[in-house]
């Protein structure tokens, strides 16, 4: 399959399927590792978005995120554990949409009965990688032109945290998205939340969630 076809069929299954170069001088100055996030307002990371307002909570041993954290939900939306695809469909996108840049997506929750996306939870395939270098490989392992990375360390609940945001241009539609992600360890493990705009979701729709889960973050019990 060739590299233009391949991305046809991910951009068409993406959306119903798993639902059904910046360094630190990006920082502020002042910033340090585990320092509350700084207020960003507008480009890239429009911290004036708030949290949204919370519905219950997900994560853990034999909860639909089965990941070592606990993290509230958004009034609306709704987690569930992504299964590895079988068949011919599993045969036509093999991993791609379970695997990226060296991480395996866990769940996801969706957020489109109010009005949202979708936020999915990753776990690196080496659970000792540090933060960055799992964001690094994630933002990058797409075939999508990706420009303008940035990071910064921040507090996200119970955990020390780094984020990333990005562009991507996708090579079809050339239709240009902002992406955000935050990466923490916790029981050995390297987890990283991710959301994007798309073509049917801006910043407003998935940043509320987002934020909500990165500042309630706590170790599973």
């Amino acid at each position: 399959m060739d590299t233009r076809t391949r991305a046809a069929v991910l951009a068409a299954l993406t959306l119903g399927l798993l639902a059904g170069c910046g360094d630190d001088a990006d920082a502020p100055a002042g910033r340090t590792a585990g320092s509350p996030a700084p207020q960003a307002t507008g480009e890239p990371w429009y911290d004036e978005v708030a949290a949204a307002s919370p519905s219950g909570t997900t994560g853990g041993t034999g909860s639909p995120c089965p990941v070592p954290v606990s993290f509230p939900l958004a009034d609306g939306w709704t987690a569930k554990a992504v299964e590895p695809l079988e068949g011919e469909l599993a045969e036509l996108v093999g991993e791609a949409l379970t695997k990226r840049g060296g991480t395996t997506v866990r769940c996801e929750v969706d957020g489109r009965k109010a009005g949202g996306g979708f936020l999915r939870i990753w776990a690196a395939d080496t659970p000792a990688v540090a933060p960055r270098t799992a964001l690094e490989g994630f933002a990058n392992g797409t075939d999508d032109a990706v420009t303008g990375q940035q990071f910064r360390d921040l507090r996200a609940g119970g955990f020390d945290a780094t984020e990333i945001t990005w562009l991507t241009t996708n090579s079809l539609t050339e239709e240009t998205s902002r992406n955000w992600a935050l990466a923490v360890q916790s029981a050995g493990q390297t987890l990283v939340f991710t959301v994007n705009e798309g073509l049917i979701t801006e910043r407003t729709d998935v940043l509320p969630a987002y934020r909500l889960a990165a500042q309630g973050l706590a170790t599973a019990g």
